[in-house]
């Protein structure tokens, strides 16, 4: 990476950033599939094996078309160094077990990811690290869940599924105040709209499984911060143990940072006129979306992102029954539980992403059975108004 990408726009940083050509004078980035490397000697062999000589080593920790994702990544997070893994889950496992010890403890909130939900209780929690649940949007309750051995405040923002915003600078102040670091999961915002680096988070997560990637082809995920933090300690753990990402899958990420800010104004207008359309229908009883008026952090959404992405959530009138006989009618929206793809996904989040929750777990987190998340994707809004008003009659 060059001094001038420091001036480079963020859509040029997303096409160009990270890319090093080789002598053939590829125009696209290559993919390196290969397990090792040669070494000129064997000095050289043992230089870069003690870290005293940069160097492709084995590609367990060390490839190029990985290096490249992350070092695109870092630039457009803003962050000294990115840690590419094999999933979302992976990162925030290496976080986790990067930065805590037995004996230390989280404050997360409470609507995160159902399955961060059970590594943090039913994994990290086996190896001593305990971990407190809040509002997101409670700072007096962040505050009085920080105890003295307190190392990370976890986050999603907006949260899955239910779009609430956290203010990720008011977090970051009280997190360092109380000598915390602030781990904030950038999942459905991404780069292109929202920046918790630039507003003092400590580390971004994400699964490059969504919108990083963008058409639903490959699993991944990444951690970006500093270069000590996550350059040195999340690096050293993905070094030793492993969760590392396929040179294939980072390659497959490339080209989907190459189009994301595209993507995600498209996907933001379009669930802006659903969610809007969806506020009219007489069986919907309230509709999520942070760029409604009617949000509760539609103020704070407009102020630390430039757009309000791709998820909508809505609870039907009728509970489990209606909303499955709506997710069964749909014809054109895919039913499944992955998001961020070009094609619109629908999903009943209190059977599927968070149905391994206990009952009284979602209904903390304000999961309830008559709430529907769909991922809107980049068809025509129109036929998807069409498609969901089938269930909606129904």
């Amino acid at each position: 990476m060059t001094s001038e990408i420091d001036d480079w726009g963020f859509d040029t940083r997303a096409v160009r950033a990270g890319q090093h050509r080789t002598a053939e004078g590829e125009h696209s980035e290559p993919i390196f599939p290969t397990s090792s490397y040669v070494f000129a000697s064997a000095a050289e062999a043992a230089a870069r094996f003690s870290g005293e000589k940069p160097g492709n080593i084995y590609s367990r920790f060390t490839n190029p078309t990985v290096r490249t994702f992350e070092e695109r990544l870092a630039t457009l997070e803003g962050g000294e160094k990115c840690v590419a893994t094999a999933s979302g889950m992976a990162a925030i496992l290496s976080t986790c077990l990067a930065l805590l010890k037995n004996g230390d403890h989280i404050v997360a909130s409470r609507n995160v990811f159902g399955p961060t939900v059970l590594l943090f209780n039913n994994y990290l929690g086996r190896f001593g690290v305990e971990t407190s649940y809040v509002s997101l949007t409670d700072y007096a309750a962040w505050e009085k869940a920080i105890k003295p051995n307190t190392k990370l405040l976890y986050l999603e923002t907006p949260s899955n599924p239910l779009t609430e915003i956290a203010d990720i600078a008011r977090l970051a102040k009280l997190a360092h105040a109380k000598g915390c670091l602030l781990v904030v999961d950038n999942c459905f915002c991404t780069p292109a709209l929202q920046r918790p680096l630039a507003l003092s988070a400590d580390i971004v997560i994400h699964s490059a499984t969504k919108y990083l990637d963008g058409q639903g082809r490959c699993i991944g995920g990444a951690v970006v911060g500093n270069a000590e933090l996550v350059g040195k300690e999340v690096y050293g753990f993905m070094r030793t143990a492993g969760p590392s990402l396929s040179p294939f899958n980072a390659w497959v990420f490339l080209k989907g940072l190459e189009t994301l800010s595209l993507r995600m104004k498209a996907h933001s207008a379009s669930a802006q006129a659903l969610a809007e359309w969806l506020e009219k229908q007489p069986r919907v009883q309230r509709v999520y979306y942070p760029g409604l008026a009617s949000h509760p952090q539609h103020a704070l959404a407009k102020q630390q992102q430039s757009g309000f992405g791709g998820i909508v959530a809505f609870e039907l009138k009728g509970e489990k029954a209606a909303a499955w006989r709506l997710i069964d009618s749909t014809r054109l929206i895919s039913i499944t539980a992955n998001l961020g793809d070009t094609k619109s996904t629908i999903t009943h989040a209190a059977t599927t992403t968070h149905g391994r929750l206990t009952p009284e777990q979602r209904a903390e987190a304000g999961i309830s059975d008559g709430l529907i998340r769909i991922s809107v994707g980049l068809e025509d809004v129109e036929d998807l108004k069409r498609d969901l008003a089938t269930g909606l009659q129904a």
